[in-house]
């Protein structure tokens, strides 16, 4: 179990989501890097797909009354015990029974996650535990954690063996790949230039919903089409042009031109943009794209 001291600025239950339900309008949610949930999952002898906590820009500070296995992976946060010990990232963590930990602030990113061994109990709701913050359902009911809130974790899966994740090298420099979307033939010389050879700023507006752009306007032939089906990664580009990017609780539909899609292997980099970060979108083919399927990450024991 564990109780919240003090909450962050948004945590959220989340495990891997609930695929399959876009035709009653419910996008697959769930963590907004899945291999990082997973890899966490992993260092405290959990299924990949127990639920834990996403944290964003700045965290909670929990209480584990028995004491508890805890792993945390992603953006590096000011984390701290009870007695002071800073708290080390991609590795098992053992707290004693009434122990404390404190997640600060990030330094450099937007999102980490938080596995609980035996993974935390919340109801399942359509096949997840993961908090749908639209409708405002799943997770803790349906919300951010808040102070006095209290979270069972379920019975363990597997022993737990310490161990360090290694997560992949990071490729920021290299921008936001991206393929071709289906209404690019949308968009003139002039608007594809702006949209490849531009630096756009994240939002303040942005959330999981989808990350709002703001940079050179690009104009295209359509405003509006029919609705059609969109997935997380898409970029739409509505009348005033700015380029959305749609996030892991964004629509299952929509109606303005898909000018380009993040390429699965990026996903994990939407997860790590904040406002005021620059984006710069790459293209390459879907052939590349196919062959630069999100890695596992590696696990090891420690020596």
């Amino acid at each position: 179990m564990i109780e919240v001291l003090q909450a962050g600025l948004c945590d959220l239950v989340m495990d891997l989501g609930r695929p399959g339900r876009a035709a009653l309008g419910v996008p697959a949610g769930g963590a907004a890097d899945r291999a990082a949930l997973a890899a966490a999952n992993r260092l405290v002898g959990n299924d990949p797909s127990a639920a834990g906590l996403e944290i964003i820009l700045s965290g909670p500070r929990l209480r584990f009354p028995s004491g508890g296995v805890v792993a945390l992976t992603g953006a590096r946060f000011d984390a701290v015990r009870s007695s002071g010990v800073p708290v080390a990232w991609n590795e098992t963590l053992v707290l004693a029974a009434g122990e404390a930990l404190t997640v600060g602030r990030v330094g450099t990113g937007c999102r980490c996650w938080m596995a609980l061994r035996g993974g935390l109990a919340s109801p399942l709701v359509m096949g997840s535990r993961s908090t749908f913050l639209p409708a405002g359902f799943g997770g803790h009911r349906g919300r951010p954690l808040q102070a006095g809130d209290r979270q069972r974790c379920g019975a363990p899966a597997a022993e737990v063996k310490l161990g360090r994740a290694m997560p992949p090298a990071s490729e920021a420099e290299e921008g936001l790949r991206v393929v071709a979307g289906p209404q690019i033939g949308q968009f003139d010389d002039r608007g594809l230039a702006r949209f490849f050879g531009t630096d756009y700023r994240v939002q303040p507006a942005s959330d999981r919903r989808g990350l709002r752009l703001a940079g050179a306007r690009i104009g295209h032939r359509r405003v509006e089409l029919p609705s059609q089906g969109v997935l997380p990664g898409a970029v739409q580009v509505p009348p005033d042009g700015q380029p959305i990017i749609l996030g892991w609780d964004g629509p299952v539909t929509g109606g303005y031109p898909v000018i380009a899609g993040v390429i699965a292997a990026d996903l994990p980099k939407l997860a790590q943009l904040k406002p005021g970060d620059a984006v710069r979108f790459v293209t390459v083919e879907i052939e590349m794209a196919r062959a630069l399927a999100a890695a596992p990450l590696e696990i090891r024991e420690l020596g």
